[in-house]
């Protein structure tokens, strides 16, 4: 059964990852020997969970498909649905450069069909594309191309608009232009979204959700979703300023939740951005560790957007470098221990259904 690794990845992605020294240890992939160094049972394993954002990818020497999916969905938590968010993986090689980017789309539906064949059929239940939203009259063809490719699962689009000034801050192979969120090109393509029942991932940096507020601001029909925690930078000039990060980081969350269509994906601290620097240490963390770390983050984005609002997400493979995850998700489950089971549900599963627009998932 074809987990995905038929598909040719992009020889252009993969050499950007090699040569970015930012992204070398995605390509080297995680080191599953320190992984091993720390392990956990699940913490409340009768928890349903959907994964809200989580990559695939076919970098030659890590792989992250249908088999490594499901090996970490196994690792001892409820897991009844994941959704699965661009990365610029099995674009087409031929064809309108518009439409290049079905290929992911279709690429996903590969993983799908070897995880439905193992008796899992709700990876990826939801799908994030990529289409340049700058493209003008060629954005409704490529919408609908990936709605066609993606056989009901797919939801939305995430185009990255991480910028800062300073270039040790590097989050994406290629950094998008200063304010696209503003550019009018660019919301021109933004506004049909909506008419096609398609959300936005916002992935910003901290500074730039003031952005995200206007864009909500502009377009309040269309349901916008946050990626990773907002954005806070722990490296480069951010490295010693954690506490005032977070709280220029809060200042602008506060004004982006007064916008109902607004949602925020927790999770993303693992990456090498947010500067906790997991991965430097002899072990890996255990749950009470990033429990100890994240809860403030956490507890403050459910404190301006509600349980309601806020979704978990895994960020794997990226996150993988830091914690294994069973560790991760036995963080979460400790960080919110003390919510109602209302609110938990929500945090793990219904809202991030709700979000996407997930139908059928099992004990949700």
């Amino acid at each position: 059964m074809n987990t995905g690794d038929s598909i040719a990845y992009s020889n252009e992605r993969v050499r950007a990852f090699s040569e970015n020294p930012s992204f070398g240890n995605l390509v080297a992939g995680p080191d599953l020997a320190w992984l091993s160094l720390h392990s956990e049972p699940a913490f409340d394993p009768d928890m349903p969970i959907v994964d809200a954002h989580h990559h695939l990818w076919n970098l030659p020497r890590a792989p992250y498909l249908g088999g490594q999916l499901l090996a970490d969905l196994g690792s001892g938590h409820k897991f009844i649905g994941t959704v699965f968010v661009q990365c610029s993986e099995g674009y087409l090689e031929h064809g309108p450069p518009e439409l290049r980017s079905v290929g992911e789309t279709e690429f996903v539906n590969t993983v799908i069909d070897y995880c439905s064949a193992q008796g899992f059929p709700f990876a990826c239940a939801g799908i994030v594309g990529y289409v340049d939203l700058r493209l003008e009259a060629a954005v409704e063809i490529a919408l609908h191309a990936h709605i066609s490719a993606g056989r009901g699962r797919f939801h939305g689009i995430r185009q990255s608009a991480v910028w800062d000034a300073n270039k040790e801050v590097c989050a994406t192979v290629s950094p998008p232009p200063k304010q696209l969120l503003a550019d009018r090109t660019f919301r021109r393509g933004f506004a049909r979204l909506a008419p096609n029942h398609l959300s936005f991932d916002a992935w910003v940096y901290h500074h730039q959700l003031s952005e995200v507020a206007e864009l909500a601001s502009a377009f309040p029909e269309t349901r916008i979703i946050i990626n990773h925690t907002g954005g806070p930078i722990g490296m480069g000039p951010y490295s010693y300023k954690r506490a005032e990060v977070f709280d220029f980081w809060r200042r602008r969350l506060v004004d982006t939740a007064q916008y109902p269509e607004v949602y925020v994906k927790l999770g993303g601290l693992g990456m090498p951005l947010s500067g906790f620097r997991f991965n430097e240490q002899p072990r890996p963390p255990t749950s009470q560790d990033l429990a100890q770390l994240w809860r403030p983050y956490f507890e403050t984005c459910i404190e301006l957007f509600g349980t309601d609002r806020c979704m978990f997400e895994s960020n794997f493979p990226v996150d993988k470098q830091s914690f294994s995850y069973s560790v991760l998700w036995n963080a979460y489950q400790r960080i919110v221990s003390g919510y109602s089971l209302t609110e938990k549900r929500q945090l793990f599963n219904a809202t991030a259904a709700r979000a996407y627009g997930l139908e059928g998932l099992p004990n949700s």
